[in-house]
């Protein structure tokens, strides 16, 4: 099946907050949600996705993040391919951190990239 064509977005036209109908998934391992994420992120490891697919909201305006924007993009590609219209976070928690958006902890504290 030929790869539908998945959005890529520079970090500054991504939402700052996130519910509702706005879901940014990040698909990045535990160890590195651990260290740190945005706050209200959905968090589905990159080879969770297809076993908990159901969990992502199909009708929400989605975008998918990782380290860079590797793995978010494969993601992106597999989701659209099964009926969602993702956006890729191009530049990843690399760029939110790099356009000084928060990264917390599970705890609420700072968090690391």
């Amino acid at each position: 099946m030929d790869d539908v064509e998945v959005g890529q977005v520079d970090i500054t036209a991504v939402p700052t907050t996130f519910g509702g109908s706005v879901v940014l998934l990040d698909v990045r391992e535990d160890d590195e949600w651990q260290r740190g994420h945005a706050a209200g992120a959905q968090h589905i490891p990159m080879g969770d996705v297809p076993a908990r697919i159901a969990e992502i909201d199909p009708d929400a305006e989605l975008y998918v993040i990782c380290h860079a924007g590797g793995r978010s993009l494969r993601v992106a590609n597999y989701l659209a391919r099964n009926g969602y219209t993702p956006v890729n976070v191009e530049g990843g928690m690399l760029a939110w951190a790099g356009a000084g958006r928060p990264v917390i902890t599970d705890a609420g504290g700072a968090g690391s990239i």
